[in-house]
């Protein structure tokens, strides 16, 4: 959620160089937010993929006689995975997935963070100042400060005032 912070212009204006205090120039700042949701759409589909590929494999009800790279062929040939693209990372890098049960939501958990944090954020968009005090206190009070009080969906819906939605994730990759 914090990142968002460093890419609204009040913040970007305040920013100087090291060396000569000198503001950064207006045309680079127009150039760095047109860049910003450059390949996008390439990163999204090759995380995505792999979040699919992850949830297929977790669902697998028998092992035996089991093939990974068989199963990872089989499943990007389903998704019709495009061919320019390939997955971020294989199968067998998600040890950690299968290690433990801190990754309840496996490899997706990823993608639901950005859709949580995104959303979070626009509620400051929507407030018409990215500092408003009201909202901050309601992220103080509903995120930061409520540990495990309450169910994190109930706090999410405490701070938003309804469920996350996906567009502000999206908009701000530059797909919608």
């Amino acid at each position: 959620l914090m990142e968002h912070w460093l890419k609204q212009p009040a913040v970007l204006e305040r920013l100087r160089h090291h060396e000569t205090g000198e503001a950064i120039p207006a045309e680079l700042l127009k150039k760095l937010k047109a860049a910003q949701a450059f390949n996008e759409g390439f990163a999204t589909v090759e995380y995505t993929a792999c979040a699919l590929l992850d949830q297929a494999l977790h669902m697998q009800k028998d092992y035996t006689g089991f093939s990974l790279a068989e199963f990872e062929k089989r499943e990007l040939t389903r998704m019709d995975m495009p061919q320019g693209i390939v997955l971020r990372h294989r199968p067998t890098h998600f040890q950690h997935l299968f290690a433990s049960s801190a990754y309840a939501a496996a490899y997706y958990v990823y993608l639901w963070a950005e859709v949580l944090d995104a959303d979070a954020f626009d509620a400051f968009v929507e407030a018409g100042d990215v500092f408003d005090a009201e909202v901050a206190g309601r992220a103080r009070q509903f995120i930061y400060s409520a540990g495990n009080a309450q169910a994190p969906e109930q706090l999410f819906r405490l701070f938003r005032g309804r469920d996350p939605v996906i567009e502000p994730m999206l908009k701000k990759k530059g797909l919608a």
